[in-house]
C-alpha cells in the first residue's frame, strides 16, 4: 500500500476506507473505481445497498478533487440518488470523466464566485459488464472563504 498523498489524507473518509474499495483509474479529471463483493456482500450475498452510494459518490468527486488546490478548496455531495437496475453478485465498477473543458469552465467558477458544481451520472457495471445502478451525484466545489 503507497502513502496517501496530502490532498487525499485531507480528504479521506475512514468509513469508506473500510468498503476496501480500489481504484483502478486516477488521473486528472477522471476515476474508474472497484467495490469489491466480500466486504460489502449482503445478508443473500449481492452487493448492500450502501456499497453503490458509496461507489457513486467517491467515482462521481475524485474527477474534480483531481484539480482543485485543496488548501483552498473542498468538495461536498450536495445530492445523490441511485437507481438499481439488477443484483450484482460480483465486483462492481463505476467511471466518470470531466473533460478538460468542463474543468476549466469549473475552475473559473471557482475563481469569480468561489463555488462551482456539476451533476455526475455514475453507471456501475458487474464483472460481466451489465449495467446494475446508476448513481446521479451533483458535486459542489467550495472555496474554504465561501460565504454562501
Amino acid at each position: 500500500m503507497t502513502a496517501l498523498e496530502p490532498k487525499e489524507q485531507q480528504f479521506r473518509v475512514p468509513f469508506v476506507e473500510r468498503t476496501q474499495m480500489q481504484y483502478l483509474v486516477k488521473e486528472r479529471g477522471h476515476a474508474k473505481l472497484l467495490m469489491p463483493l466480500g466486504p460489502n456482500a449482503n445478508h443473500v450475498d449481492v452487493m448492500y445497498m450502501g456499497a453503490f452510494t458509496v461507489l457513486a459518490e467517491a467515482t462521481a468527486a475524485n474527477p474534480g478533487i483531481s484539480f482543485i488546490d485543496a488548501e483552498k478548496h473542498f468538495p461536498i455531495v450536495k445530492d445523490i440518488a441511485v437507481d438499481f437496475h439488477r443484483m450484482a453478485a460480483s465486483d462492481v465498477t463505476a467511471e466518470y470523466r470531466l473533460s478538460e473543458e468542463e474543468i476549466a469552465g469549473l475552475q473559473a467558477d471557482l475563481e469569480r464566485k468561489g463555488s462551482a458544481g456539476y451533476l455526475a451520472e455514475v453507471p456501475m457495471l458487474d464483472a460481466d459488464g451489465v449495467l446494475v445502478a446508476t448513481g446521479r451525484v451533483t458535486i459542489k466545489l467550495l472555496s474554504h472563504a465561501w460565504g454562501g
